[in-house]
Parts: C-alpha cells; structure tokens; sequence
C-alpha cells in the first residue's frame, strides 16, 4: 500500500488502514464512459480502487468536451474505453484497469457483471437502466445509480440492504416513461458541471459501500437541481409487484427485449375497473389471462380464464386468440400492463383490457 498517496484519506477514522485496504481489494465496473463515469473513474483510481472495469462501445466527440472532461480535443474519433484507461492509470498507476469496448446487453452483461464486486450506472438511457438493474439483481450486485437532465441529477444506491430492506430501480421506476414524453440530452441539453457533481457523488457512494463508511443513499433518492441549489430526498419503497417483473434465471433475463419494454406504452389498451370486468366477462365473451406466477394465491374459481405466467407469456402468444376481446389480469395491476402491451404490440389485438387493481382489489369487493 501505497501510504504516502492516500495518507490524507487513511488519516480519516472512517476509512483508516483496513478501509483502505478494503478499497485495494475492491473491483469496480463503471458502465458508460461519458459524463457521469468520468468523473466516477477519476475518483475511484484516485482513492486506490483496485481493479476497475469499463464499458463503453462510443468514440469522443467534440460535443462530448463540455462535459466529459477525461477527453480533450486531441482525443475527437478515439475509443472512449481506451482513452479513459490511458488517463486512469496515469492517475493511479497501481489501479488495474479492464476495457469492454461494447455495448451491454441481455447476452454479455451477466458474465461481465459478475467480474466485479460493485456496479456504476453511468448510463443514459432507460432500457440499459433496467437491464443493468436486473442483472445487479440476479446476480446480487451492489448497484449506485445516477442520472442528468438539463439542470437536475439523480443519486441512489439499489441492491444494498439498508434495515432490512433493499430496493432497485424498479422500484423507483415500476414502468418506463411514455418515450413520446422524455427527451434525451440530445434534445433537451445538460448543464456541463452537473455530471461531474453526480458523478462524484456516485463514486463517493461506492467508496462508502465498499468501506463501510457513512451511511449510503439505499432506499434513498437524492434529487440535486444545479440552476437554484435546491436539494431534496425521497424515500424508497419495495414494490413486490415490480419486482415480480425482474427475470428470474439468467434464461430468461437473456431474452429479455428491454428496447420493447421501454418503447411499448405507444402501444394502446384500455384500463378497466371491477364493475366493468364484471359487464365486460357477461357480455363480450373475452378470453381472460391470469398472467401470475403458477404458485400465487389467492386463487380464481370464479370465472374461467387461462393460467400463463408473464415470463412465459411471449412463447405461448399462440394460445390466444386476438379475434375475440381480450383481459389480463395479475396481483395488484402491474405485470398485467406489461403483458397487455405486448399482446396489444405483438398479436395486432385491438380490444385489450387490463384489470386495475388486479384479482386482489377484485376479491375484496363488497
């Protein structure tokens, strides 16, 4: 160990010798080398991080200068990945330094996730969140999150068990926003120091999970507006039904299509309540789909329906006749709304209902 560098942290009692220890043993993987993941890298290799890991698939552009500030103008057409482990390891030479200069996907994001011992989101967009949140959780990874918009970040840590509890990011974000509402960077712009201030805090997060320093922002969102400095937290609930929409084995997270997920609510279906279920089954002759897990209760002996679990759903869309009205219901509400999007996308289906509430607001009626 290298005293003399990181004597001024040592010195701290939250982090002393064995803090810093634990920081030299420590992996790292900052997935997006752009406005948030610089600043993250340069904190990490500068606190003596271990091994750090890369990802990105981008080369520098001379937009990304104002922001992303390992780069510099002689950098412009260069691999992101390559130029940020050049600067790393000028930074920290003792820090080991592994490039993936590729895009993360269903199909390499659990092998390279499990390489490492912590997990940054510098990413930009929402189906890497979702696929990087869902394999941190397959593979019970530590995750700290962040994101930037015009003069607004975002910060928190997901996977981490706070007093008992350990959220992700669907429970922040059950569903993806409408893409016709959310512009990107690219549209609507980011102030060029906000990226440096969240990520720094996303590096800040790390170094305390990996040393048990401090309390981190798990079940936590921290909300930074950088044009009034106004600052603000907002707790952090498990959503079980959420949840229940994370893949559940490496088979099914890898054909998992988070593009569609994302992009699927320009696809229309109509939300009904109770007393219009109850017309609509007397009435129209529908085809009823329980999309929960095979051992949920309660169960549903009121009505015939077909019994097909959401992660199922897509290998057996044959068993469903779009002709005829078609319902689907679940727990509470909301792995119905993703299978009647994909009903809605991939079976053509005009009338597709799904049950608000689901079965268990349903059973307790009066």
């Amino acid at each position: 160990m290298d005293f003399k560098r990181y004597h001024k942290q040592i010195l701290l009692k939250e982090i002393g010798e064995e803090g810093q220890r634990l920081l030299a043993q420590a992996s790292v993987l900052v997935i997006g080398a752009g406005g948030l993941g610089c600043p993250a890298l340069q904190y990490l290799a500068a606190a003596g991080i271990g091994r750090i890991g890369i990802v990105d698939f981008d080369v520098v552009d001379i937009s990304n200068l104002h922001r992303q500030i390992l780069y510099t103008t002689e950098d412009v057409g260069a691999l992101k990945v390559e130029v940020a482990a050049k600067r790393v390891k000028a930074l920290n030479p003792d820090v080991v330094v592994e490039i993936f200069n590729e895009k993360i996907d269903t199909e390499n994001a659990l092998s390279i996730i499990a390489r490492f011992d912590l997990i940054v989101d510098g990413s930009d967009n929402f189906p890497t969140r979702y696929l990087i949140n869902d394999a941190c959780v397959l593979l019970d990874k530590p995750l700290v999150y962040g994101s930037v918009f015009r003069f607004e970040g975002q910060v928190s840590v997901f996977n981490v068990l706070d007093q008992g509890i350990k959220t992700n990011y669907r429970d922040l974000f059950p569903e993806p926003p409408n893409p016709a509402e959310v512009a990107d960077c690219n549209e609507a712009g980011v102030m060029g120091v906000l990226p440096g201030i969240i990520g720094t805090m996303q590096a800040n997060e790390a170094i305390k999970i990996i040393t048990g320093a401090g309390k981190t922002l798990s079940n936590r969102l921290f909300c930074y507006n950088a044009l009034n400095n106004s600052v603000y937290e907002l707790g952090i609930s498990p959503q079980p039904e959420a949840q229940k929409q994370i893949p559940q084995t490496p088979e099914a997270f890898r054909k998992m299509d988070y593009e569609w997920f994302c992009q699927r609510k320009a696809h229309e279906f109509t939300d009904i309540d109770g007393p219009t279920f109850d017309q609509l089954r007397q009435t129209k002759m529908p085809q009823i789909i329980d999309v929960r897990n095979l051992n949920e209760w309660p169960r549903v002996t009121e009505f015939e329906h077909l019994r097909i679990p959401l992660a199922e759903l897509e290998q057996n869309l044959h068993r469903i006749d779009p002709s005829r009205p078609v319902i689907i219901f679940c727990q509470t509400g909301v792995r119905s709304i993703t299978a009647a999007h994909l009903i809605t996308e991939r079976l053509s289906a005009r009338s597709v209902y799904h049950l608000k509430g689901g079965i268990i607001q349903w059973k307790s009626k009066p």
